[in-house]
């Protein structure tokens, strides 16, 4: 068996290395995000919208209606904390893709080979080749199915208060709830249209409104989509004035999206900073490996300055996401 010459590992070490650090730079962030209060502020907040909310439903009938509405909401929050955790295919679902379990792993089985054997290519080096196909066949597929379901879920966002007034004013000029949602599963943009079709179906299985729409807020996982399954579990399991209560759903919809868009203009600003300065490194390692390439090569030639490297991606890679986290304002 002919020894490993260790000096083939060296030309693959800052890219494999890099990648570890990447990915502990992700885990100590994460850690950072579970100490902040801002999850915990956000959830005491939905609690007071709860309460405010069956206060204010309580107020038009009386102690059994605010009973009502308070075991109904009990009932919404119970079957959330219950809730399984995603699945793959429920992640795939929420990205809008019709592959199943044997599709998306050939994908990313195919997509770690590409990247290792590019990697191998460049670099020669085993190390950064297991490295590259650990990453294209685990991290890659990952952010690929993020990428597409945050998508999908701001344009089922932007559609959701133009489908909730079609079904305000088929309620109002006597067309059934049912017959309302239909119509929005055939005139919507997609995907909304399809997730309403979905909820037609799954009626036509025999299953509830109420229950149908719960099933939505499992498929888009969005605080819009759970207030709308909300007001209709009420409306279903405690009567009261659907149309009016869509109507106000559909305000209040409308006015977090333009918030959304405030908070978006106002945190621009930092986004432009934190680009720059995420870009400056590179670019000044650029101009120097032009002008003066013995001077910089020292970063990927000698040991001190691979691990030089290592520790300014880590830091870099830090500094990025606590900005991101910064700016990343919960409406």
């Amino acid at each position: 068996m002919p020894d490993l010459d260790p000096g083939s590992l060296l030309p693959g070490l800052p890219i494999a290395t890099g990648l570890v650090g990447v990915a502990v730079a992700l885990m100590t962030y994460a850690a950072i995000v579970a100490l902040l209060p801002g999850e915990r502020r956000a959830n005491k907040r939905l609690k007071l919208i709860s309460v405010s909310a069956v206060s204010a439903a309580g107020r038009g009938g009386g102690v059994n209606r605010r009973d009502q509405v308070a075991k109904t909401l009990g009932e919404i929050e119970a079957k959330a904390k219950g809730a399984a955790k995603a699945t793959l295919e429920l992640k795939i679902a929420r990205a809008g893709l019709d592959w199943s379990k044997r599709t998306y792993w050939t994908f990313a089985g195919g997509s770690g080979v590409v990247l290792g054997f590019l990697l191998f290519l460049m670099t020669d080096s085993m190390l950064a080749t297991l490295g590259g196909a650990f990453f294209g066949a685990f991290g890659l597929p990952a952010f690929m199915l993020r990428r597409m379901r945050l998508r999908r879920v701001a344009k089922f966002n932007k559609e959701l208060p133009n489908a909730v007034d079609v079904v305000v004013r088929g309620i109002k000029t006597g067309i059934p709830v049912g017959d309302c949602f239909r119509m929005v599963s055939r005139e919507a943009e997609e995907p909304l249209r399809g997730e309403f079709r979905t909820i037609v179906e799954t009626q036509a299985l025999g299953l509830s409104l109420g229950e149908a729409v719960a099933r939505l807020h499992e498929r888009v996982p969005t605080a819009e989509v759970n207030f709308f399954s909300i007001v209709i579990n009420i409306q279903q399991q405690s009567g009261g004035n659907l149309s009016e209560a869509l109507g106000n759903l559909s305000r209040v919809l409308r006015d977090r999206a333009k918030m959304r868009g405030k908070i978006q203009a106002m945190s621009m600003e930092a986004k432009a900073s934190a680009s720059i300065i995420a870009a400056l490194p590179f670019g000044v390692a650029g101009i120097t490996s032009l002008t003066s390439p013995d001077y910089i090569s020292l970063l990927w030639t000698t040991d001190a300055g691979k691990i030089a490297l290592v520790g300014s991606a880590i830091w870099m890679s830090l500094g990025i996401l606590v900005i991101k986290k910064m700016i990343a304002f919960e409406i």
